[in-house]
Order: structure tokens, then C-alpha cells, then sequence
């Protein structure tokens, strides 16, 4: 195959980009090359906002061919969040065929090296964040986000997260020479002499298994740290979340036939409705890596039964808030209820539960009740949401009708402090668009701990009454022990409370926000400084992105003779 772009211009193009993000893993500081502001794009051959709506437009009721072997079939049927057909429609695949051609390449691949894997990466990943805009209208679409929140968490916030798991996978590899010269006196004899060489070996096919609710964003991690230690990578995306993801696998092919590589290492495996195929890949015994986000049933049940493969899970937590003392009531009520608004609560990080004290907390406008607490919260996200326009753009459109039912379900399962609205889309008439729900819980009461135990993914919020502070914190861990989280909040002023919710999140591995008043947010994470997920409870088995997650996706095979 010949290559249009050489492993030197490659490294030429992006060696620096590399190195800038391995130091950004190294000092956790702020950097991305991604840039956040829909304006910055429009130059240098990417989209501008006009091009990449275009460009989605044209999408619409055409056939993505991928040029993959082994098509026995079209598939497709996504309907956007916002109430129209895509009509878009994929290669349907014969794993028999698909799976051997996607082998083929990984001799040639495997032997790059750690480098010029890592370059193609980026090379990807420049030429997906050249189309934006693109991505974006087809994450919102599958999605139901929100526009910026597509375009900023779908675009460069996801290839972020592709490229942290680039510079990770680099450095794991490189951590072991290439060569080495051994030498062992023998005393008064020759001393003994090797020469060993050390090669990072695949383990075999990478699966990426896609979530409806941030395709990329969840995708592009897993995608990244097996294609960068030498995988091939099979795509299956969520069947109502298609789009953003083949769009993804075919610039990954482009851009490694242009490279001289088989495009095959990189393919999309679409199903037809109802098919099931996450079940059946999973056990194939070609596919040695899965990488998956959603419900934590079938992640148990990955783990428990795909034991050819290493697996990586994000599955289900319940999130919790410990809300004690605060010295800015007035930004812990905005930070929250930002939290609990954006993408409608669709998010893995979205708090879930809220601890507070049923005598009330101290805050710097006095003491305040329990009553008088949640009452504030739901006046603060009405507030926040009181004008349409604002609230459309915050909150997007509700992804499935599960969410839409198990919102309905929750003003059942106590008293309402905020009863969730329904908001029309000027834009888009067919959108679900709800305002979240809060519901008062009583801790002590064995039929409200069903509720608030249980994970309720949604634009739903438990406020949760307890004892005191300490009652907090064991109802914290037992929380995170059995169900898992994601994140963890918590306001208090007091320093032996502060003490206390840090070291259950250090016992029970849980990633822990303090006194978030401001711009920054408990349900979000930077790449290459906040570490997503731990690794280290029921919610997830792997962190994004840590070394963990990549230095297993390969072996160091030795080569050792005589010198």
C-alpha cells in the first residue's frame, strides 16, 4: 500500500503536539489544542459553522459506505432526540469476513512502533477536529445534547480524551527500550553477554462498545489506547447513536490507507434493529479488548462472561452531594443547580442524591432548615430555567423514552419540592424537552431508601434528609461501596466534615469535588488533569484516562541472543 503522507511528515506534523500533551499528563495543568469557541474554526481547511451544518445536511437519507469487506447488508433508523430521521444507513457486516481482514493489518502496524502509531492518531483525531461542526450536529442528533454542549463535549472535549489516551499509550510503551546490551561478570571467566530486544505485541481486536448519550466522548478514549498500542479496533455503536461514530471510523480509515497502513485496522459494526450483536462479538474469541459505557446489567455481565478479554466498564453509580455548611449559599445554590440541569441530568456525573442535615446547615446569609435548603435549590433551577430560550439550551431533549417514564415515576416516590415542566422547542416541535425534579426523601425510612439507592439516570434529584454530618458520610460510603459513583460533592466549612467525606472517597476510591461555587462544575472533568471515573468502585473498572487503562491493551515480547 502505498503511503500519500510518510512517517517524517507525520512526526513532523504532530511530534510536538505530543510532547505537549505527555508534559500535560505529567504536570496535570490546563492545555488543550482543541479549541472550545465555535468561531475558532473556519480556517486552515476545517469547517466553519455554515460548512459543517452543510456538511451534516448532506448526511441525511444517504448511504455511509466505509468501503469495509465483508458488507452483506444496509442498516440503519436513527431518529434524533429533536424529532427527525436521520435516514442515514451503514454497512450491515459478515463478522467472518470482517473480522480475519481486520487482522491482516496489524503485523504492519504492530511493527510502526509506539511513534508513528501515536502520529497517525493525531492525524485522526486533527482531521475529525477540522470537522466540528460536523460532529457536532450529528452528536446533537443522536443525542438530544443541546447544540454547544454537542459541539463543545462531542467535539473537543472528546478528542481530548482521544488524545490523553494517546500520550498515555506512548509513554507505557516507550517506558521499555527498544534494545538493551546485558552484561553479567562471571568473575575469573568471559562474562556472560546478551543483546535483547523488546517489541509492545497487540493483544488482538479492540471492541468499542458506544453509548447513546456521549458517543464520542466516551468512544474516543478506548478507541485511541487500543488503536495506539497496535489493535485493530471494531466500532459497535448504540443503534440510536450511529452517526458520530461512523463519521469517526471512516476519517480513521482515510487516514490510514493515506499512511500506508490497511484501513481495515479501524471498521464499524452497525446492526440491524433488535439484533444484538454487543452479545455475540463479545465472546468471539478474535476480539480480545471491550470498552464499554451503559447499563451496569450487561457491563456485570461482560465482565462475568467475555474472559478472553480484557474489559473495561463505565456502568451505573448513584452520585451523591453532602451539603453541610457552605460560606457562598448563593453559589452553591447556582453551582448545584447548573449541575443538576445540564443535558437534562443525562449525564453519568449528574449528582443524583443531595445529604443534608434535617436540622439544616450554616451558610453565610444565617442558618438554614432542611425545608428552607431544598426549597432555595428548586427556586435557584427555576430561576436558571425560567426563560425558555436559556433552558432549551441547557438542558437539549430527553435521549429515550426510558428517562422521560423514570422522571414521570419519580413524583411518586415522595413529596415534590420542584415538579418538572415541559418546555417546547421553537427549533425543533418534536423534542421532549423536561425541567428536572427534585423529590424530599427521609433517609431513615426503609421505603425511601429503594429510591434513593437505586440509580434514576435523568433529570431526577433526591434530597435526602439525615441525622447529622456523620450520618452523611456513612450513608456516603455505603452508597459508593454498593452502587458505585462517578463523582462526589460536598460544602462544608467545617474542617473534621471536610476530613471525614475525603476519607471515605480515599477508602471507596470515589472522585471527590469540594465547595464548587463557580464555573466549575461536579459533573464535569478536564482531560489530561481530572481523572473520570476510578477504577476502584462499583461504578466503573477503569479510569479515564490513567496508565491502567492503556498498559494492559498490549504484551513486551523479548527477543534475547548471545552477543
Amino acid at each position: 500500500m502505498t503511503a500519500a503522507l510518510s512517517a517524517h511528515e507525520l512526526i513532523a506534523r504532530h511530534r510536538s503536539t505530543l510532547d505537549q500533551a505527555l508534559e500535560a499528563i505529567r504536570t496535570r495543568a490546563y492545555w488543550s489544542p482543541h479549541p472550545e469557541h465555535p468561531k475558532a474554526y473556519g480556517e486552515n481547511g476545517s469547517l466553519d459553522a455554515a460548512a459543517g451544518k452543510a456538511a451534516f445536511d448532506a448526511l441525511l437519507g444517504t448511504r455511509l459506505d466505509l468501503g469495509q469487506p465483508g458488507t452483506d447488508d444496509w442498516v440503519g433508523g436513527e431518529t434524533s432526540p429533536y424529532g427527525i430521521d436521520l435516514g442515514v444507513t451503514y454497512p450491515h457486516a459478515d463478522l467472518d469476513v470482517l473480522l480475519p481482514a481486520m487482522k491482516a493489518g496489524q503485523r504492519a502496524w504492530r511493527d510502526a512502533g509506539a511513534e508513528q502509531r501515536a502520529v497517525v492518531c493525531l492525524e485522526i483525531l486533527k482531521r475529525i477536529s477540522d470537522r466540528t461542526h460536523e460532529f457536532a450536529h450529528a452528536v446533537m442528533h443522536t443525542s438530544g445534547q443541546a447544540f454547544m454542549m454537542a459541539f463543545q463535549a462531542g467535539g473537543p472535549h472528546a478528542q481530548d480524551r482521544g488524545l490523553e489516551a494517546v500520550a498515555y499509550a506512548y509513554v507505557e510503551q516507550v517506558r521499555t527500550p527498544d534494545n538493551a546490551e546485558w552484561t553479567k561478570p562471571q568473575g575469573k571467566r568471559d562474562p556472560l553477554a546478551m543483546t535483547k530486544q523488546f517489541t509492545p505485541v497487540p493483544r488482538g481486536i479492540g471492541m468499542v462498545i458506544g453509548c447513546n448519550t456521549f458517543p464520542t466522548w466516551n468512544g474516543y478514549p478506548g478507541l485511541f489506547a487500543s488503536l495506539a498500542t497496535g489493535n485493530a479496533v471494531l466500532v459497535k455503536p448504540h443503534p440510536r447513536a450511529v452517526l458520530p461514530l461512523a463519521l469517526t471510523v471512516q476519517v480513521a480509515r482515510e487516514v490510514l490507507a493515506e499512511t500506508g497502513f490497511d484501513p481495515n485496522l479501524v471498521a464499524l459494526a452497525a446492526e440491524r434493529p433488535g439484533e444484538g450483536i454487543a452479545k455475540t462479538l463479545a465472546l468471539r474469541p478474535e476480539i480480545r479488548i471491550i470498552d464499554y459505557t451503559g447499563s451496569t446489567e450487561f457491563g456485570d455481565w461482560l465482565e462475568a462472561n467475555a474472559r478472553q478479554a480484557q474489559v473495561y466498564t463505565e456502568k451505573a453509580g448513584v452520585n451523591t452531594v453532602v451539603v453541610h455548611s457552605t460560606s457562598d449559599y448563593k453559589g452553591m445554590l447556582s453551582n448545584l443547580a447548573f449541575s443538576l440541569s445540564l443535558y437534562s441530568g443525562q449525564m453519568c456525573t449528574t449528582p443524583q442524591n443531595l445529604l443534608v442535615p434535617r436540622e439544616g446547615i450554616s451558610t453565610d446569609k444565617g442558618p438554614k432548615s432542611y425545608d428552607e435548603v431544598v426549597a432555595d435549590l428548586a427556586k435557584s433551577v427555576d430561576g436558571l430555567l425560567g426563560d425558555d430560550a436559556r433552558a432549551n439550551a441547557l438542558l437539549g431533549a430527553i435521549v429515550n423514552p426510558d428517562v422521560k417514564a423514570r422522571l414521570e415515576a419519580a413524583a411518586g416516590l415522595g413529596e415534590v419540592a420542584l415538579a418538572s415542566r415541559e418546555i417546547a422547542n421553537p427549533d425543533f416541535p418534536g423534542a421532549v424537552v423536561r425541567t428536572p425534579v427534585i423529590v424530599k426523601l427521609d433517609g431513615a425510612k426503609p421505603d425511601a431508601e429503594a429510591a434513593y439507592m437505586s440509580e434514576c439516570f435523568g433529570p431526577v434529584s433526591f434530597a435526602v434528609a439525615v441525622d447529622s454530618a456523620a450520618d452523611a458520610a456513612e450513608l456516603l460510603r455505603r452508597t459508593v461501596r454498593e452502587k458505585g459513583a462517578m463523582t462526589v460533592g460536598a460544602y462544608t466549612t467545617d474542617p473534621e466534615v471536610e476530613q471525614d467525606v475525603r476519607e471515605v472517597c480515599l477508602e471507596e476510591a470515589a472522585q471527590l469535588s469540594l465547595n464548587l461555587t463557580g464555573g466549575v462544575y461536579v459533573n464535569q472533568t478536564a482531560a489530561f488533569s481530572d481523572f473520570h471515573g476510578s477504577g476502584g468502585n462499583p461504578a466503573a473498572s477503569a479510569a479515564l484516562c490513567d496508565g491502567a487503562f492503556v498498559a494492559n491493551r498490549f504484551r513486551v515480547v523479548e527477543v534475547r541472543r548471545e552477543a
